[in-house]
């Protein structure tokens, strides 16, 4: 078989390769960030102005802080709270906390004491 004739099943069994891994791959979408005060027995509100789909959400922390739960609101009204009750160090996350199914987010509260005078936070959805 001479390289003309081989080219097109080459390209073909490459293009085929890379849709495999692309099948299962995860988009990971910022749903908002907040600061988290030193001393807060308030959540920290996060109002979404569109309502995003996601399945699980995980936490990014910019600073030290004490996290402690985060209150999803959905769409139809119905809220849920997420409880983490953990240290994170800067930079760190947490594992993905999954929803029974697909739900459309409209407002998130995340409650917490920031180690220093406040911490910031980024909320991350998942979506497939």
């Amino acid at each position: 078989m001479n390289i003309k004739k081989a080219l097109p099943y080459l390209f073909v069994g490459l293009s085929f390769f890379g849709s495999i891994s692309a099948a299962h791959a995860y988009d990971q979408i910022t749903l908002g960030r907040t600061i988290l005060l030193e001393i807060g027995n308030h959540g920290a509100k996060i109002p979404l102005i569109v309502c995003r789909n996601t399945d699980a959400i995980k936490v990014k922390a910019e600073r030290n802080l004490r996290l402690e739960r985060i209150k999803v609101t959905f769409r139809n009204g119905e809220t849920r709270n997420i409880s983490f009750y953990r240290d994170l160090k800067k930079n760190q996350e947490t594992s993905w906390r999954k929803f029974s199914y697909k739900r459309c987010v409209k407002k998130l509260e995340v409650y917490g004491n920031s180690d220093g005078t406040r911490a910031g936070v980024k909320v991350f959805g998942r979506q497939k």
